[in-house]
């Protein structure tokens, strides 16, 4: 089947703390926080179990978290692997990353050379005292001030390169950052429809929020200090052997000792700061639920098991983030007490040679400032090392999101003004499960302008139906033609642009209303808005509203009654205007009053189209020319409304049913 998704690699089953919470009612406060040690671990193996395997209904696919986890162990966080593929995505800036390089370096090595220009003035300083104590000179102001000047021109040509490679940097990083939210939005349109039915909307969000922020802001701390770090090393050595062998020897007795701290410490952390990342998706998708059905929430006293739910993922959070960030954080007592071991070994060593007369006091004085300057980029390096991290997993998990299975690409066809709007179903066959299929042998004719009107116990497969209408999905066998072409031969935008659509989920953005109905054709005219609206019995309760037309819609579309955005999307539907009119449960939210006002809309809308109609209320479909009762994927009665009642078959027993009283 074309569009059923592997496990997806990488990430973290954001129902893994839904799984665990659920198991807390019965454990001990000890075991309880060997559960938070559970999800912890889940979120770094990702061996954490599915919470919502099961279809919400037969005619829906599976529900839930994530469609898979991340891969158990190191082999999951591909470090190099990450690195080179963020490499070769930065190759588009060349010519910046160069420049970045060529000033940073002029910056280190202005900043390397000052200490040594300074150290003549020391020298100049100290022989001139001690020639004025023995009465046989004095101090050479004339030269002092010229070894200053010149250590402020190196200075200030050092600070001028940093500014430019830090402008530099900035841009390289927020391009970055651009780019990947701009791939992974185009991403979003080219994913099948199959994606967001089993994988977690916060999770989603926050691949293109947290983790792109913590690459652009990793991506400008760690590369600049990486830079400046590795010059700053190479050159603090170049001009430590320039002045004494021995000395330069002492220090770098230090630097495997470091090497050795730091590997302990980065290997240590990596698994924690992956863990972090994961974890962070798995809050915002967990919190991004909550919100977004607090009414759900608060209506079942809910309150308390969802906070319950948050704070052990939350805690999960905790314990990854503080030990990634304790284990970073030792990075620099450590290497600050190695520093300070070598401060004291050149101190003592130097003071010998110096007493001996194989130094000048003014060159122990800049070597001290020299090993001061080698130990800084070593400690930057060790926690260069850890931002680098904290990059490589934000950008495996994007990368994870961007190498998701795509719809496949597709000309236009430019063949839906052609197309008559005649639909047959060729023994079609489909399942979200191959395993376990929702259509079997369906067929079904469907001549220019008629209504068909589908019945059938929840579950039976009707909404599914449209989705294959709608190349949402493609059928596993059988074939969907209209006009006598098979839509799989039409691009899914020619296909869809022969349907006009109302959900019983109804969806409206934010913005204001005019937008929202304006949506199903972008050219529209206010005034064909306002009559689009008036058929659909929508335009009495948007001139009571504040604005009117102009009356914005929240972000949650709270602001207006379930009813209300019912009208709209059926208004929506009316303006686009298609040959083909799909309607699944679309007076479902309205009262019997607003429905028979609807009604009349709705026949004058589908009068010379062919409409597909779904409905649980059939006093609604009486009118269809063809009405198919379906079960379990088949049809199973087809007929006008009065031949099946008269039949007593299962389309009578549901009439029946719902008007028993007025039978």
């Amino acid at each position: 089947m074309a569009d059923r998704e592997p496990p997806m690699p990488h990430q973290v089953a954001s129902d893994v703390v839904e799984v665990k919470a659920a198991e807390l009612d019965r454990l001990s406060a000890e075991e309880r926080a060997q559960a938070r040690q559970r999800i912890r671990k889940d979120a770094m193996t990702g061996q954490g179990a599915r919470a919502r395997t099961g279809a919400k209904r037969r005619g829906g696919p599976p529900h839930g978290g994530p469609g898979g986890a991340m891969h158990g162990g190191e082999k999951a966080r591909d470090f190099r692997g990450t690195m080179r593929r963020m490499l070769s995505f930065m190759g588009q800036f060349k010519l910046h990353i160069l420049l970045v390089l060529v000033f940073a370096i002029g910056s280190t090595v202005f900043n390397i050379v000052g200490p040594k220009v300074l150290s003549e003035a020391t020298t100049a300083l100290f022989n001139g005292v001690v020639a004025q104590i023995g009465g046989v000179g004095g101090i050479d102001f004339g030269l002092v001030g010229r070894i200053l000047a010149t250590t402020l021109v190196l200075y200030l040509v050092s600070a001028a390169c940093g500014w430019v490679q830090s402008w530099m940097m900035a841009y390289v990083s927020q391009q970055t950052c651009y780019r990947l939210r701009r791939a992974i939005a185009q991403k979003i349109d080219r994913m099948p429809f199959g994606y967001f039915e089993k994988n977690s909307t916060g999770d989603t969000l926050s691949r293109i929020t947290n983790d792109v922020d913590t690459l652009g802001q990793s991506l400008n701390q760690g590369v600049t200090q990486l830079i400046t770090s590795s010059v700053t090393v190479v050159g603090v050595i170049i001009m430590m052997f320039s002045i004494n062998w021995l000395l330069t020897l002492i220090t770098l007795i230090m630097v495997p000792l470091s090497l050795i701290l730091v590997a302990v410490v980065v290997r240590a952390s990596q698994r924690h700061f992956y863990a972090q990342q994961a974890l962070l998706g798995q809050v915002n998708a967990q919190t991004e639920e909550t919100f977004s059905g607090h009414q759900i929430v608060r209506a079942f006293n809910r309150e308390d098991e969802t906070v319950r739910l948050f704070e052990e993922a939350n805690g999960a959070l905790y314990e990854a983030g503080w030990k990634s960030q304790f284990l970073s954080g030792l990075m620099k007592p450590v290497m600050d007490l190695i520093g300070n071991l070598g401060y004291v070994a050149v101190a003592v060593t130097g003071a010998f040679l110096a007493v001996q007369g194989t130094i000048t006091v003014g060159d122990i004085q800049a070597f001290i400032q020299y090993v001061k300057n080698f130990t800084q980029p070593i400690t930057q390096l060790a926690q260069v090392s850890n931002v680098l991290q904290q990059l490589a997993a934000a950008a495996e998990r994007i990368f994870a999101f961007i190498d998701q299975p795509e719809m496949p690409e597709e000309e236009p066809t430019h063949l839906a003004d052609q197309v008559e709007s005649e639909v047959r179903f060729q023994d079609v066959s489909f399942g979200y499960d191959p395993a376990d299929p929702v259509i079997s042998g369906f067929s079904l004719d469907v001549l220019p302008g008629q209504t068909v009107a589908i019945v059938g116990p929840t579950g039976a497969g009707k909404t599914t139906i449209v989705k294959l209408l709608m190349r949402f999905y493609d059928p596993t066998s059988g074939a969907i033609a209209v006009g006598g072409v098979d839509l799989r031969s039409l691009s899914k935008d020619d296909a869809r642009s022969l349907f006009a659509m109302v959900l019983q989920d109804t969806w409206l953005f934010s913005g204001t209303i005019r937008e929202n109905v304006r949506y199903g054709r972008l050219d529209a005219t206010d005034e064909e808005v306002e009559e689009a609206c008036r058929r659909a019995c929508a335009d009495h309760f948007i001139r009571t509203l504040p604005g009117g037309y102009d009356y914005r819609i929240n972000e949650d579309a709270t602001n207006v009654s379930q009813g209300q955005k019912q009208l709209l999307t059926i208004a929506r539907a009316l303006i686009a205007d298609r040959r083909i009119l799909i309607l699944d449960e679309a007076t479902s939210s309205v009262d019997t009053r607003t429905e028979a006002k609807i009604q009349e809309g709705m026949d004058n809308l589908m009068s010379g189209r062919t409409s597909f109609v779904i409905a649980h209320r059939l006093s609604t479909i009486k009118g269809a020319d063809v009405i198919i009762v379906m079960d379990e994927g088949k049809i199973v009665e087809t007929g006008r409304h009065q031949d099946l009642i008269a039949s007593g078959g299962r389309y009578a027993e549901l009439y029946n049913s719902q008007f028993e009283e007025a039978v």
